[in-house]
């Protein structure tokens, strides 16, 4: 920073031997500074600024300790450094100034090797004689000898000094990142963190939340105990009814899905809030099939759109698309095709016709005589082989390997015909007294025509495999040019007398026939021939006609003469299924995919979710009623998401007598909210900048619950950038303080719907009072807004009403209980949190009765169940942390509000102190502070 000093580090003269090494842990210390994990927390506080962590890491015990862990690499980089220094010195020593005793001696070296390497060597000596013995007379001279030495000592070490230059450069930058990643950057981050003096945890320095912004991703989800539990029951049992029981957003949801996702065959549905039993299960049914079908590679079938001429159109055009391409290339080639071995194929009939007949007619009368034989019982062997033959045919009828077989013969047929065909046609060639006498004459006069004709051959049958490189449009290696350079070979080749008469033997034709045929059938043997449908699929396409189309037919019958047609029309029209004739064919159905499931060691899971949405305990447990006729499928594992009421109910079978859940139900799963280390480890996978005090804010307000720790996790980051607030102290007040007013808001409208009189309405202008301490929310400490708060936390009915308590009714009461206890609970979360020096005042907790953070989560659970136990919690928490509570006595009374904004927050948005990241570092009177303290040393 301009006007301070600064320690150059060349200046700590004791561990530095060359400039160049104190340059080098300088450039390393400016790379620490821009790490994202340094610099992120800069000018967050005043005094942690890269100007006094640069000077702390010039001091002499810490370059001491940043050099430690890298003192080999050093050793090695000063020794290539000293090596390359003393060349240099060297070099510049041996430097003299040209002189023309130098040129004259570089001329005649010069004349001297030109002539040794240009003359003859007849010439050698007498040419060599002149400059030997002008260089004789100039090796003489003292002062020519120096030059010559200085000159040629100088030119050596300049060819030497890029290899010490190189090798210096190259330790250098070894040395710089081992510095970086073993000394000087963990040993910058303690510097930082003394800097930012004590809390420094309660910095908030958010980088990415990526996590917190996508809730359902499964990519941040974690295994924790419910799913253990849930995997073991499921592990245990090839089947059954397995219920998910939890408070609303314990996770049951993402529980269900993670099941279902491990699963060989899974249906994921959620139950309907007004559910009716027949269209469940028929929308159940409808999923199955469809999912069915997907998994085994089958189109599910298409109900919505049927007689238009555009769907018709749509669906033909792809085809009618692919068959023109390929009529286009088709019909050419094989008209070329044909043309070209239309003459080898007639010759090759003519020539072998005859045979064939002949062979094919001996074959004839040899079947024919013997199954004369047979026939006129002269052969009696063969009659008793031809009768167990045909029982074996009758036996092999339900023999279901028919198809598999066929299929393996015709691709063994196939593949070895191919083969042979492909290998008849170059065998041919050396049985060819033509082609060898042609290869004779080619190989006496003209060799290099067919070596390039040979190249050109292997460097076309090596493209296939080959690798390409492209240089612009020039491709090096691929098909293009080794193409292009077998036509040129051919070409070149062909104009040759004894290549041309190879080319052109007569037998040529049909050898390219053979081979054009094995390598068809070659093709042909690696085709699969279309499998029929296998039943199940065949089964569920059919139950989705039946279940969502309604299928009528109609047929006429005319009668008389033609004068006199009377038509007679019948029609046919299916019935949807009723709910008996549905649940019977669901479980067939069911059934028979789990026993094919089952035989591969498959899984199959009815994942039913959000029952808890139908309302009250009663309309879910009526729900698990009406579906009770699905479940229990061999091999099925149904999950059920319930309430916590309904595995209370479960949970209570025989007591004292037995319910519908103890019939439809095999186990239970009960999912807890998220214990202390739980929420920690979600909040760390889904943003690893909320450290531990924001893990512990967000999981005391959210109760342990997945889902709102998630949103006060979001919540956290929201406030952040809304406020430009890193501290603790001011993140904390401004949330608690946010959302204990849209609480509060909530509770006065509810009882503002009550009935009141002018002596109880008192109590909604105690609520209005402190209402109006949130229209100017600030994370100063307020003394006003904080005896507000603890005026309605220990707020006592019957002190305030006196004998107009009695007109209050109970439900009223019980709203404001519920209020006054969540106030406290808000109060201790303000006093905990809102507090400087939020580390040491833990550290001391910890060693008391009830001073575990965990139980702030507790008491906001207690909070549901009710308002008087979660009192007793919240002042044994309050007593363990030592914060002031109201022992008794009078309250004071609700003071006035502020009646303009707090001048230190009137605009949150516009930064106070520009800190490094143009963000603002927010000192509220009263708030935490933070002094200069030293670095380590």
């Amino acid at each position: 920073m301009p006007g301070r000093h600064r320690t150059a580090p060349w200046q700590v003269a004791d561990h530095f031997a060359y400039e160049r090494e104190a340059t080098a842990y300088d450039a390393v210390l400016g790379v620490c500074l821009t790490q994202p994990s340094i610099a992120r927390r800069l000018g967050k506080r005043p005094q942690a600024n890269a100007e006094n962590v640069r000077a702390n890491m010039l001091t002499e015990a810490n370059v001491r300790r940043a050099l430690e862990p890298c003192l080999e690499h050093q050793r090695r980089f000063r020794g290539a450094l000293r090596r390359y220094e003393t060349a240099r010195t060297r070099m510049d020593y041996l430097h003299d100034p040209p002189s023309p005793e130098t040129f004259v001696l570089g001329l005649l070296t010069l004349v001297f090797l030109l002539v040794l390497v240009l003359a003859p060597w007849t010439y050698v000596a007498g040419m060599a004689f002149l400059p030997a013995v002008a260089a004789f007379a100039v090796f003489r001279n003292p002062l020519w000898r120096m030059h010559v030495r200085h000159n040629t000592g100088e030119l050596l070490m300049r060819s030497v000094m890029p290899v010490h230059e190189r090798l210096a450069d190259s330790r250098e930058q070894t040395w710089r990142r081992e510095l970086q990643a073993r000394g000087v950057g963990p040993l910058m981050e303690r510097v930082v963190e003394a800097l930012l003096g004590e809390d420094s945890d309660s910095l908030l320095l958010p980088d990415g939340y990526e996590g917190l912004r996508s809730p359902r991703n499964r990519q941040y989800v974690i295994d924790n105990e419910a799913y253990r539990r849930l995997a073991r029951k499921v592990a245990q049992r090839e089947g059954g009814t397995i219920a998910v029981s939890g408070p609303r957003g314990a996770g049951k949801s993402t529980l269900l899905e993670h099941c279902a996702e491990e699963a060989d065959f899974s249906v994921l549905v959620q139950a309907p809030a007004t559910y009716a039993p027949n269209e469940f299960l028929l929308s159940l049914f409808i999923e199955v099939c469809e999912r069915y079908l997907r998994d085994s590679d089958y189109d599910v079938p298409e109900f919505a759109r049927l007689s238009t001429v555009s769907r018709v159109v749509r669906r033909l055009a792809p085809v009618v698309r692919r068959v023109v391409r390929f009529l286009c290339f088709a019909l050419p080639a094989a008209a070329l095709v044909v043309l070209g071995l239309a003459a080898a194929a007639r010759s090759a009939g003519q020539r072998y016709e005859d045979a064939v007949r002949q062979h094919a007619q001996n074959l004839w009368t040899g079947v024919a005589g013997a199954a004369q034989d047979v026939w006129r019982g002269e052969r009696v062997g063969a009659a008793l082989a031809l009768v167990l033959l045909g029982v074996l045919v009758w036996r092999l009828r339900r023999w279901g390997r028919w198809g598999a077989l066929l299929e393996r013969l015709r691709m063994l047929f196939a593949m070895v015909g191919g083969g042979l065909l492909v290998l008849a046609a170059p065998v041919s060639l050396f049985f060819d007294p033509g082609i060898r006498q042609g290869w004779r004459g080619v190989m006496d006069g003209a060799p290099l025509p067919t070596l390039l004709l040979g190249l050109g051959v292997l460097l076309a049958l090596g493209i296939e495999t080959g690798p390409r490189w492209t240089v612009g449009p020039i491709v090096l290696a691929g098909r293009p040019i080794f193409a292009w350079l077998l036509v040129g070979d051919l070409i070149l080749a062909y104009r040759t007398p004894p290549v041309h008469a190879m080319v052109t033997d007569s037998g040529n034709p049909l050898r390219l026939a053979c081979l054009l045929l094995g390598l068809l059938l070659l093709r042909t043997g690696r085709w699969t021939l279309p499998q029929p449908e296998p039943p199940l699929v065949t089964r569920c396409r059919n139950q989705l006609y039946r279940l969502q189309t309604v299928q009528t037919s109609s047929f006429a019958v005319t009668s008389g003469p033609p004068a006199l047609v009377s038509a007679h029309t019948s029609s046919l029209s299916t019935v949807p299924p009723a709910l008996p004739a549905l649940v019977s064919d669901f479980r067939e159905l069911l059934t028979s995919i789990a026993q094919e499931r089952y035989a591969r060691n498959g899984r199959v899971v009815i994942a039913i979710d959000e029952v808890d949405r139908l309302g009250t305990d009663t309309q879910a447990l009526a729900f698990l009623a009406e579906i009770k006729a699905i479940l229990g499928v061999p091999h099925v594992h149904y999950l059920i998401s319930v309430a916590e009421d309904v595995g209370a109910s479960f949970v209570r079978r025989g007591l004292p007598h037995r319910g519908v859940t103890d019939s439809s139900l095999d186990d239970i799963v009960h999912v807890q909210p998220c214990t202390l280390a739980e929420s920690k480890s979600i909040l760390e996978r889904r943003a690893k900048e909320l450290l531990e005090p924001y893990s512990l804010l967000a999981h005391a307000l959210s109760g342990g619950i997945p889902r709102d720790l998630i949103r006060y996790g979001l919540r956290i980051m929201e406030i952040e950038e809304k406020t430009r607030f890193f501290e603790l102290t001011d993140i904390s007040r401004q949330m608690i303080l946010e959302e204990l007013a849209e609480t509060l808001a909530g509770f006065r409208t509810l009882l503002g719907k009550q009935q009141w009189t002018r002596e109880t309405s008192e109590v909604l202008l105690t609520f209005r009072g402190l209402m109006d301490h949130f229209r100017h929310l600030c994370p100063c400490p307020s003394t006003e807004l904080h005896g507000a708060l603890r005026h309605v936390a220990f707020y006592d009915l019957e002190r305030q009403l006196g004998s107009a308590a009695q007109d209050v009714p109970d439900e009223v009461c019980r709203l404001i209980d519920e209020a006054s206890a969540y106030v406290l609970f808000s109060l201790t979360l303000l006093d905990v949190f809102g507090t400087p020096d939020f580390a040491r005042r833990r550290t001391a907790a910890a060693l008391r009765t009830d001073g575990d953070p965990d139980l702030l989560a507790q008491a906001r659970q207690e909070l549901a169940g009710s308002p008087y136990s979660a009192r007793s919690l919240i002042m044994a928490i309050r007593a363990a942390w030592r914060v002031p509570h109201h022992a008794g006595g009078t309250v004071p009374a609700i003071p006035r509000p502020r009646s303009s904004p707090c001048p230190l927050h009137t605009d949150s948005d516009a930064p106070d102190e520009p800190g490094s990241d143009g963000r603002a570092r927010s000192q509220p009177e009263g708030g935490q502070r933070h002094s200069p303290r030293p670095a380590v040393t």
